[in-house]
């Protein structure tokens, strides 16, 4: 009875909750401490999505058991959206599922569609679900890498020629978490085409799909015509809308691969509470100036971040979309590691990130910085790394962050 039980044992430990162990006990003692670390939204939904909410919620009919799958005016919602937004065509019956989050959604395809040793080719460094839901579900991860290069594709070669079984299932998420790169609709392409040569499902993760900058705006996988032969996609509206807490996501595309997701979650839930999906059509259908809002602000945080960061002694790459920075370790610091970097930034500087071993073993090197915070406080902890740094003997220059 002492032994473990079989799929805690295949889980790797989750790094990154030695920092938030860290961070809630420094809270709890009463230290102001910048939080960083989480991406959890610090800005409220707009205020006719929480109107409708409670509208809904104060008739009576509406605290039964919701659909599974997702109550009809939500699914066309988001199939109006992608049509509006992509250009794309969607059955909103056979080709919309609702999921509680981009995260249970995937966690629950992974269950539908993979069998134990089934070989799947996951991005590292990657979120945490990309290779943990697999894992739970019986698969073995093969990693390929997050940066979207010709290095990519070689590596994508290698896994079908070298890899017994043959790879089933790929997934790719741009922009990445949590390396915030992104993609063209070219590389879409080429992957669709590889894909289909070689009989391999395409999961897109593309959760952050309206936090993009500099005019640039993000491109789905679906709309490569032929793409839903292979391929489904996982959006949200947690940063969207700023609707973390409410787990309101979705997935679309193949009709096989959604029909699967969709038996497997009738038999795991009963489906979001339905005043929580008549608000998401109020999110989807309604104004959207909240998302360019959103997008605006998110951008001037980056540039305050890079900046401010970057004048206390740490160079930043400024993220082309996502709320999340994928930030160098300073070199005179790289030694210690992104986990104890962080656990020391967090003790002396009083600032949380994330550790980007978290996010697999080549994220080591990194850390992943959420722009969850207001300007006046990015600049505040800018100016604590900056006397953390000067104290480690790294040479910060004369200006002032």
């Amino acid at each position: 009875m002492s032994e473990e039980f079989y799929r805690m044992k295949r889980l790797p430990p989750y790094v990154i909750a030695e920092v938030n162990a860290m961070r809630a006990a420094a809270r709890a003692g009463g230290e102001d401490i910048i939080d960083l670390g989480m991406g959890n939204p610090d800005l409220p939904p707009p205020d006719h999505v929480i109107e409708k909410l409670c509208e809904v919620a104060r008739k009576p009919d509406a605290h039964g058991y919701s659909q599974s799958k997702g109550i009809p005016g939500l699914r066309r919602a988001q199939a109006n959206y992608y049509g509006r937004r992509f250009g794309v065509d969607i059955d909103p019956e056979t080709e919309v599922v609702v999921t509680m989050g981009s995260k249970e959604g995937l966690a629950s395809l992974a269950t539908a569609i993979t069998a134990p040793g089934d070989v799947v080719l996951a991005p590292n460094p990657s979120y945490p679900i990309h290779t943990f839901g697999f894992i739970l579900a019986g698969a073995t991860i093969r990693a390929v890498p997050t940066t979207p290069d010709a290095a990519y594709f070689e590596s994508l070669e290698r896994a079908i020629a070298f890899t017994v079984p043959r790879p089933s299932v790929l997934v790719v998420n741009y922009p990445s978490n949590p390396t915030a790169e992104t993609v063209d609709l070219a590389f879409y392409e080429r992957l669709v085409a590889w894909a289909k040569e070689n009989q391999v499902w395409i999961l897109s993760d593309l959760a952050y799909s309206e936090l993009y900058f500099d005019g640039k705006p993000t491109v789905s996988i679906l709309q490569v015509p032929g793409a839903k032969d292979i391929a489904i996609e996982f959006t949200s509206l947690s940063k969207t809308y700023s609707m973390a807490g409410w787990r309101m996501g979705f997935a679309v595309g193949n009709k096989r691969l959604i029909a699967a997701m969709t038996r497997v979650k009738s038999y795991l839930d009963y489906g979001a509470f339905t005043p929580i999906q008549a608000a998401a059509c109020a999110a989807l259908n309604g104004p959207q100036d909240i998302v360019e809002k959103n997008r605006q602000l998110y951008h001037k945080r980056r540039d305050v971040l890079v900046e401010s960061f970057g004048r206390a002694g740490w160079d930043i790459p400024p993220p082309p979309a996502s709320m999340f920075a994928w930030a160098p370790l300073p070199p005179a610091l790289a030694h210690l590691g992104s986990l104890e970097f962080s656990k020391q930034l967090l003790t002396h500087a009083k600032v949380a990130v994330a550790p980007g071993v978290g996010y697999g073993e080549n994220g080591e090197g990194f850390v992943r910085i959420a722009m969850v915070e207001n300007e006046q406080r990015l600049r505040q902890a800018a100016r604590n790394v900056k006397r953390y740094l000067q104290s480690m003997g790294v040479n910060t220059g004369a200006k002032s962050a």
